[in-house]
């Protein structure tokens, strides 16, 4: 008899075979994170309604530089397939009909924090990092104010800056676009 105990991580592959088997549940929104899957929390109004105002106010500015993923899966490696809420990868004419976007794709990844600011802060900035995406932003609902990590090293973000409404903040890729805090909070 086995006294220790190990934890089972699935791989992307196994992921999208527990899917086809009807194991995950349908409907219920998930993502696989260090090999786990993880159980995404129910939209609310709130959250819902920063999506879309986020994704409004960036798409225009963006256009024919990036493409806008909204909770679309980007392939950072075999144990990580994240769901973020906005993605900005390079442009392709296929829209990545054939794969998902990988790190070397990825612009800026983009999670929209209402409940789940700890679980955005400590464990996605890592996975991020981890993949070497070169940008990672958390839009905190509850603080007002926009989380941005840069500069992925040894699996962690070496700069972290905090934003709060009247502040203006330009992605890496493009520091000509200048985006306004309070736009994206609504404020």
């Amino acid at each position: 008899m086995r006294t220790d105990s190990a934890k089972k991580l699935f791989t992307v592959d196994e992921y999208y075979r527990m899917d086809a088997f009807g194991i995950l549940f349908e409907g219920v929104r998930t993502e696989l994170i260090k090999g786990e899957v993880i159980e995404r929390s129910p939209m609310r109004s709130r959250y819902a309604a920063a999506v879309s105002r986020v994704s409004h106010r960036l798409v225009s500015s963006l256009e024919g530089k990036a493409l806008l993923r909204v909770q679309l899966p980007l392939r950072l490696n075999v144990y990580n397939e994240p769901q973020p809420d906005l993605a900005f990868v390079r442009v392709r004419r296929d829209f990545y009909e054939f794969r998902h976007p990988g790190h070397s794709d990825i612009f800026l990844a983009l999670e929209i924090s209402d409940t789940s600011l700890d679980y955005d802060h400590d464990v996605k900035a890592g996975v991020y990092a981890a993949a070497r995406v070169p940008e990672y932003w958390v839009l905190d609902l509850v603080g007002s104010a926009l989380l941005v990590f840069r500069g992925p090293a040894r699996g962690d973000y070496k700069i972290f800056m905090r934003f709060q409404p009247g502040d203006s903040v330009s992605m890496l890729a493009f520091p000509e676009i200048e985006i306004a805090v309070s736009d994206l909070l609504g404020n």
